[in-house]
């Protein structure tokens, strides 16, 4: 049954896209968050799903989409020069077959993200991919916040909709996403015209808000525990009534935390003693063979380029027994070890040139964002009322993608590069309607006319 609905769902989407092409934007979005194609067991896992509406988005929009408020902005250059030396140190890569696969799906990635601002002319629009994005990984967020809450959780224990542990299905990647959107789910409750604002719109949304905040829970990931306190700090920033939402966050933390299981306050208790935990240790010692690694190689060694890593560190533990203290170390022998942060998955993969343009793409994309922030907070018209807090959403979101980023490889997480491709519609769509900025320019170009008639 599950099969067939999904199915019908999305060859009802292909129908109504032959009338609307944008919707086949749409819904290359849920394909690609969601996968439906392995939650089935039928047709869908028979057909590349994810490459027919890929192909369906790009020619619905090339063949029938009005392109005259099409802009190619500075980012979308950056990703496109991130693609080809992707796909150059592909062909050069250490480990050339596994960093093919690879390939295989971060081409796709980024060139959606270089495509999805083109399609994005109205607000409607912009509208419309931050809702589908946010409602598909409410899907996962939703199935795994109802098993938390029913004591299914655990650290590489809690299934969502099936047993897979990649995309949006891995622990810590889930956990750093619900936090990330937070902020947009915020937004639209309070902002969006596709559900008008009104008491349903809210309960869903403190409802989903509430789910989000338990993936950290039933993941026991702790890049989700640092997500929620960096965004609870970060919404301070622009609160009115600091005093009065730091006391209500202590409460909050005060009376959960003797509800949250103990093997949650123990695994969270190694962020603080990270030498006790093998985990925690791996990854710095993955970290340090990647800076080695890439004095040596400076232009990376390809994707999955972790595969070359040896690896030898030491574990210590603190053993207590009555007033007798023992510290007991262990060395550790490893390799092939995945890198566990974006930041050494650049440098390692892509070397210092795809690192420099990785990390511009981002500190870019928080810096416009600000910039619209600046630009649209003090406007007072009955349309003006909207950007200012979608680009302050916009960019938490993304700060929460660098922090959480720190501690998981996501560089090139495609709900991410989503997210960019937004910010890049956000700032081409506002450019071009800003009557202001417009107006300005228009009494520029006048006062130089005339300035040159009067020189003539």
């Amino acid at each position: 049954m599950i099969d067939l609905c999904l199915t019908g769902f999305l060859c009802f989407y292909l129908a109504l896209g032959s009338r609307r092409p944008f919707l086949w934007v749409l819904a290359y979005l849920y394909v690609d968050i969601v996968a439906p194609q392995i939650i089935s067991w039928g047709i869908l896992t028979r057909i590349p799903t994810s490459l027919i509406f890929f192909t369906a988005a790009f020619l619905g929009w090339l063949l029938f989409d009005d392109k005259r408020d099409a802009r190619f902005t500075g980012r979308q250059f950056l990703l496109f020069l991130l693609l080809i030396y992707c796909g150059y140190t592909t062909l050069t890569a250490d480990w050339p077959v596994e960093a093919a696969e690879k390939w295989s799906w971060v081409w796709k990635a980024l060139v959606f993200a270089i495509f999805l601002p083109l399609t994005l002319r109205t607000r409607l629009r912009i509208e419309a991919v931050i809702l589908v994005m946010v409602l598909s990984a409410s899907a996962i967020i939703i199935d795994g916040g109802i098993k938390t809450l029913g004591g299914g959780g655990g650290y590489g224990e809690l299934r969502f909709f099936v047993d897979n542990n990649t995309g949006l299905y891995e622990g810590s990647i889930i956990s750093c996403v619900a936090i990330a959107i937070i902020p947009l789910i915020l937004w639209l409750a309070k902002h969006g015209t596709v559900f008008p604002p009104d008491w349903r719109v809210w309960a869903f949304a403190a409802g989903l808000i509430f789910a989000c905040a338990l993936i950290p829970v039933g993941t026991q990931a702790r890049t989700g525990l640092i997500c929620l306190g960096i965004l609870c700090v970060l919404y301070l920033r622009t609160a009115k009534r600091r005093v009065l939402i730091v006391s209500l966050m202590a409460a909050a933390a005060m009376i959960a935390i003797p509800f949250l299981p103990a093997s949650y306050t123990k695994r969270m208790g190694t962020i603080e003693n990270n030498q006790s935990d093998q985990s925690a240790s791996t990854r710095i010692a993955v970290w340090k063979w990647t800076l080695g690694y890439v004095r040596d190689h400076p232009f990376g060694g390809g994707f999955e380029a972790y595969m070359s890593n040896t690896l030898r560190f030491e574990t210590v533990h603190t053993v207590t027994t009555g007033s007798t203290t023992t510290v007991e170390r262990q060395v550790i022998q490893d390799g092939g070890r995945a890198f566990h942060s974006s930041y050494f998955e650049m440098l390692g993969e892509q070397g210092f040139p795809g690192f420099g343009l990785w990390l511009t793409l981002q500190l870019s994309g928080i810096v416009q964002m600000e910039l619209l922030r600046r630009r649209w907070r003090k406007r007072t018209g009955t349309d003006e009322q909207w950007q200012a807090p979608l680009a302050v959403s916009l960019q938490l979101a993304h700060v929460i993608y660098m922090f959480g980023s720190l501690f998981v490889g996501i560089a090139f997480q495609p709900f991410v590069l989503m997210l960019i491709g937004v910010q890049c519609g956000l700032w081409s769509y506002l450019k071009r309607t800003d009557t202001r900025v417009s107006v300005k320019m228009a009494q520029r170009r006048a006062a130089t006319v005339q300035g040159m008639a009067q020189t003539t």
